[in-house]
């Protein structure tokens, strides 16, 4: 990790394949997971641990966590909406977890059918199975802080809310909170206050990543603003797949390939090899026949004499 400044956390296989109808078959899956590894893609969200009756789409989750441990040095995450699914993540073996909860009551019920004071029991329940756990073997449980920068149900989600909330898992025994845009309404200026607000009550090493959409064009300009507040984690998709299905209109991540150009010629290190990232795009393509994919990057190519990390920054 000391080699890398910014971690890239590629969410396709989760936040992407829960969006669409079609299934991946789950040896597509593993493929893209290896190739995106090979190409040095740190850390894959490679599932979530929901009933497969709600999720069809990620059935195979379990499965998908064991074959990603064995690809070495890489994070594997999953998502888990409760304590039976946070259960099976440690059961196979992910290295990090993350319950999502709405900052937004409307939508928590829409999402988790829970209240908070319901999610907040699922929360204690798992740090209690979490600190059973021999040190080595517990996975690393962040947070999520859904519509924390507003909500489709409800419209403006309060600041001071998304505060109380981040307080709240801190509290209770998460190791992390992480900043969500479910709804793809953020902008810089929001970002940056919501990450001062948040890190005033629980430390800067409390809030290390964000999840942004680019619902509405502004996926790497509030990448740049959280970066500037000193943000070390940010999630993406491969091809810009993915939304939330419980927040209408709210599709689209930020592309995995235009978030590394991006952070390449910024200077900043991802470890990712840009060149083999964009190949990924070939496994995703023919498993998915006719889903969009998106990404400036893989449509205009790289700059002639493009060098990789710190290009077009003056000499």
């Amino acid at each position: 990790m000391s080699s890398i400044d910014i971690l890239v956390s590629e969410v396709g296989p989760r936040d992407g394949l829960q969006s669409i109808k079609a299934i991946m078959p789950t040896e597509a899956k593993k493929a893209w997971i290896k190739a995106e590894a090979d190409a040095g893609v740190p850390e894959i969200e490679v599932g979530s641990f929901v009933p497969p009756k709600l999720l069809p789409q990620l059935a195979d989750t379990a499965e998908i966590v064991e074959y990603a441990r064995s690809i070495p040095g890489l994070a594997v995450a999953a998502l888990v909406p409760n304590f039976k699914g946070a259960e099976n993540a440690i059961k196979a073996g992910a290295h990090k977890i993350t319950l999502p909860l709405s900052v937004s009551e409307t939508h928590s019920q829409a999402n988790l059918k829970k209240t908070h004071e319901q999610v907040y029991d699922e929360v204690r329940k798992i740090v209690e199975l979490l600190n059973t756990l021999p040190t080595d073997q517990r996975p690393d449980f962040e947070g999520g802080l859904s519509t924390a920068f507003g909500c489709t149900l409800e419209g403006e989600v309060p600041e001071k809310k998304v505060v109380e909330v981040a307080v709240k898992l801190i509290e209770l025994g998460c190791d992390e909170v992480g900043l969500s845009d479910t709804t793809g309404y953020a902008n810089p200026a929001q970002l940056r206050r919501l990450i001062k607000l948040i890190r005033a009550e629980v430390g800067n090493e409390k809030l290390q990543g964000v999840h942004l959409h680019n619902t509405r064009g502004l996926g790497l300009a509030n990448t740049v603003a959280a970066l500037e507040e000193g943000i070390t984690t940010v999630d993406s998709s491969l091809g810009g797949l993915g939304g939330c299905p419980f927040a209408p209109g709210a599709s689209g991540n930020i592309v995995t390939e235009d978030l590394v150009f991006m952070l390449d010629a910024m200077g900043l290190k991802t470890g990712i090899d840009l060149d083999k990232l964009l190949l990924v795009r070939d496994i995703v393509i023919a498993a998915l026949p006719g889903e969009d994919m998106y990404g400036f990057t893989p449509d205009a190519g790289l700059p002639k004499g493009y060098a990789g990390n710190g290009w077009g920054i003056g000499s």
